[in-house]
């Protein structure tokens, strides 16, 4: 049998598939948007606005990249979203626009722009992490403890292991 077609890789391949569907319908924005506890008029600022969606993808990158120690620009917003550089620039003019990150310029190459969040950005991320484990956690509410332990040990792993793949 191919190594790639045995049981357990169809059903994680299967899971995969429907996690992608899932967040490309912006389940967890329509959701958010539908809870009591969603603040009124939508926009930004909302656990909608934060939960999915381009500009909490491009708010993401930054923050990985900050994480990490390095520091994001338009390219790096381009790669890590598999998308052509004008198509960044505009998702990153938009997060601009909103307030939810800034343009610096990088000391050490006058040509490129640094983005670095702004603190509503920085607080739109925390309310998307917040919500996105709510959301995960209501997710695994009848799980044992050590279940829910495992689970995050192999996933990460697996996503670890996927990212050497892919890279």
């Amino acid at each position: 049998m191919e190594r790639n077609s045995d049981e357990h890789t169809q059903a994680v391949e299967r899971a995969m598939v429907a996690i992608r569907r899932s967040q490309n319908r912006r389940t967890l924005a329509r959701l958010a948007a539908a809870r009591p506890d969603a603040r009124p008029g939508g926009g930004h600022g909302t656990a909608a606005d934060g939960a999915s969606g381009a500009g909490a993808d491009v708010l993401d990158i930054i923050e990985e990249a900050e994480e990490a120690g390095g520091r994001a620009t338009v390219t790096s917003v381009a790669a890590a979203l598999s998308i052509d550089q004008p198509r960044a620039s505009k998702l990153v003019a938009a997060a601009v626009a909103a307030g939810l990150v800034r343009r610096e310029a990088d000391q050490a190459d006058g040509r490129r722009a640094l983005l670095v969040r702004t603190p509503a950005g920085q607080h739109l991320s925390a309310e998307a992490h917040a919500f996105r484990r709510q959301v995960f956690g209501e997710a695994m509410a009848g799980w044992p403890a050590a279940d829910r332990a495992e689970f995050a040990r192999l996933l990460a792993r697996f996503v670890e292991s996927l990212a050497t793949v892919t890279r």
